[in-house]
């Protein structure tokens, strides 16, 4: 089978390998810098900041690789659990954080 005549969809050498974009939101109005952070950055509050929403709410898009993960905002310096996250665990540190899982 040639190329031309595989069905569209994403190539198959992506496999686990492919990113898919992930909405987050966070509800802090009286923040005055939010973030995500996680695995998939590294936990550098840098990598991802969050943008302030008319409502008050924090939102950034992050493109993950398919897989679990743990991930936290960074809200004003603390670290805080997502309270819509699918799960809550540990990271190294021992810190609650919040499961994700990419699919």
């Amino acid at each position: 089978m040639n190329s031309a005549s595989r069905p569209p969809g994403p190539p198959r050498s992506l496999g686990s390998k492919a990113l898919v974009p992930v909405h987050f939101i966070c509800l802090a109005p009286q923040a005055q810098k939010v973030a995500v952070v996680g695995e998939f950055n590294a936990w550098n509050p840098d990598s991802n900041p969050m943008a302030q929403a008319f409502d008050g709410s924090w939102q950034a898009s992050v493109s993950i690789r398919h897989g679990h993960h743990q991930y936290a905002f960074w809200v004003d310096g603390t670290l805080q659990v997502d309270p819509r996250g699918q799960g809550i665990s540990r990271n190294a540190e021992g810190q609650r954080v919040s499961l994700l899982a990419v699919s």
